[in-house]
């Protein structure tokens, strides 16, 4: 159904939620739309100039228009109370525990999406502005002990399904929106801050990750791919990863 009305497929745990909320959230929209055309269209017919040559400034009189803005009033608070402020909530404060999901760091760049794997160990390696540099976009210190398994990608993001994902949002730059459309996700990235953003993939898959904000001339060039792997296949590309470094 979701597709039907023109959402992407939904591909993770909470999706199912954020595309009620905007269900919701338009058929109120509409519902609004059709009743002020037929105000609208109502009092064009009834207080045309010809039927009434004075015009009368009082505005309407009666119950039936605070009722109306009433229920409207209702429907907004009811729409906040119960969907849009609990699912807020669940996203922001009920963070998965970090050993029990698969964590990564992305970082924001013009015009790329860096990946930082933290390798078996499972920490992540020391990174500096000085080490920066076009093989090495995230400054990663590969003589850190925790930094020599770590693995890297640029524009790709791969993890397991049914696993909970933890991914540190940052970027060097300037801010960039990350979005993966069929996860219901979208967090800007920001210079200086690292955003934390989870979601739990229901469904395996190769998709595009984008960037929803303009970030410069060669905006439309920043198009990466996430893909959403079988704990099994996921194993295996981290082992391949991993082999990559290794060989000298």
């Amino acid at each position: 159904m979701m597709e039907w009305l023109g959402l992407p497929p939904a591909a993770s745990a909470h999706a199912a939620g954020v595309d009620q909320t905007m269900v919701l959230v338009h058929a109120l929209m509409a519902v609004l739309f059709v009743g002020w055309t037929i105000f609208f269209t109502y009092v064009l017919i009834r207080f045309r100039r010809t039927a009434h040559r004075d015009a009368s400034y009082h505005g309407l009189r009666g119950r039936w228009s605070t009722v109306i803005e009433g229920a409207v009033l209702v429907a907004e608070v009811a729409l906040l109370v119960f969907f849009s402020v609990p699912l807020w909530s669940a996203r922001v404060d009920a963070f998965p525990p970090e050993a029990q999901s698969t964590v990564v760091r992305v970082v924001a760049e013009q015009f790329a999406w860096n990946v930082h794997y933290p390798g078996a160990d499972g920490r992540f390696g020391r990174t500096s502005l000085e080490l920066l540099g076009p093989s090495n976009p995230l400054g990663l210190d590969r003589t850190d002990p925790a930094g020599r398994d770590d693995i890297t990608t640029i524009n790709q993001l791969n993890l397991p399904v049914n696993r909970p994902v933890i991914v540190h949002l940052s970027s060097k730059d300037m801010v960039h929106s990350f979005a993966l459309p069929q996860m219901r996700v979208k967090q800007d990235a920001i210079p200086g801050i690292a955003q934390p953003v989870w979601f739990t993939p229901t469904a395996t898959g190769r998709w595009e990750i984008a960037c929803s904000q303009l970030c410069g001339l060669g905006h439309y060039r920043m198009r990466g791919f996430y893909t959403i792997q079988s704990p099994t296949e996921y194993e295996a590309w981290l082992a391949s990863e991993a082999a990559l470094i290794a060989t000298p």
